[in-house]
């Protein structure tokens, strides 16, 4: 058993993460110490890093920082640096009435994920997506929702995809993968246990995996064979990072162009169907 009991658990809006490590880290060890030092020292590259890279920069182990988070109060090192980019995002500045500053928020954001997004990167993943065998979305959570909205709307262009909701759909989907297949996966922090299961399956199966996310540097986009990032900082929601959301389904709909550029005659012929499909969803029927 530990002989250094961590400090409570982080209480939203208990004190910033900064203030709450600075107050812990005379109670660590030597070489958890340095971790805290290294994150203090560091703050603002942290968010971007991976366990390795703050293990680097401390002179410890990736299990030395990740036991030094969990003492400090976080889950684990994700935790940590999801709390830092939230604390470590610009305050709004936008006057005016409330609609305003959301929509200035939504602008903020948007403008700073066109400037994350690696072009190359995007085109990579499109080629990738629109020259698979089976195409299959996975993500859980806050990522689920604007995934499943793109499902949908590939479909329209002649790209079908499987986008099961069910978490464990997801992994029994994943194990059916293989070659020439594509596990695309949507995650914020890159480290979602049930997201990650799945892309590990689909990847024991020889099928590429395209990480959509907010880091480079996370469990899921470094087993990915392709990574597009919109950037991890923006206005955030007090739960979860709305605006990153904004950016993701916007990036989900690049990716839709891209990939929409890249399909054949055929797809182009079933992508008319598909709006025949919506124009006799809305045709008035008279009843």
């Amino acid at each position: 058993m530990s002989s250094h009991p961590g400090p409570p658990a982080v209480e939203t809006g208990a004190s910033s993460t900064l203030a709450r490590i600075r107050a812990y880290a005379p109670s660590l060890g030597p070489s958890e110490g340095a971790v805290a030092r290294a994150v203090l020292d560091r703050a603002s590259e942290v968010p971007q890093w991976s366990t390795q890279q703050l293990a680097t920069a401390s002179g410890t182990s990736a299990a030395t920082v990740i036991r030094a988070c969990q003492r400090l109060g976080f889950t684990g090192f994700q935790h940590l640096r999801l709390e830092l980019a939230r604390e470590g995002a610009p305050a709004d500045a936008a006057s005016g009435d409330g609609v305003s500053r959301v929509f200035e928020s939504a602008r903020e954001a948007l403008l700073l994920g066109r400037n994350a997004v690696d072009r190359e990167a995007l085109a990579a993943a499109a080629a990738l997506v629109a020259a698979a065998g089976r195409v299959f979305f996975t993500a859980n959570g806050f990522s689920a929702p604007p995934l499943q909205d793109a499902a949908m709307r590939f479909a329209t262009i002649g790209r079908a995809v499987e986008a099961p909701i069910d978490i464990l759909a997801q992994q029994f989907a994943a194990h059916t993968l293989g070659p020439g297949d594509v596990c695309l996966a949507l995650s914020h922090s890159g480290a979602n246990t049930h997201t990650l299961a799945t892309c590990r399956a689909a990847k024991q199966r020889g099928a590429t995996v395209i990480a959509l996310c907010s880091y480079t540097r996370a469990p899921i986009p470094e087993l990915a064979d392709a990574v597009v990032s919109t950037g991890a900082v923006g206005p955030q929601h007090s739960v979860d990072p709305f605006f990153v959301r904004l950016n993701h389904s916007v990036l989900l709909h690049a990716l839709l162009t891209a990939v929409a550029d890249r399909l054949d005659g055929a797809a182009a012929t079933d992508s008319q169907a598909m709006r025949s499909v919506v124009a006799r969803a809305l045709a008035d029927t008279g009843e």
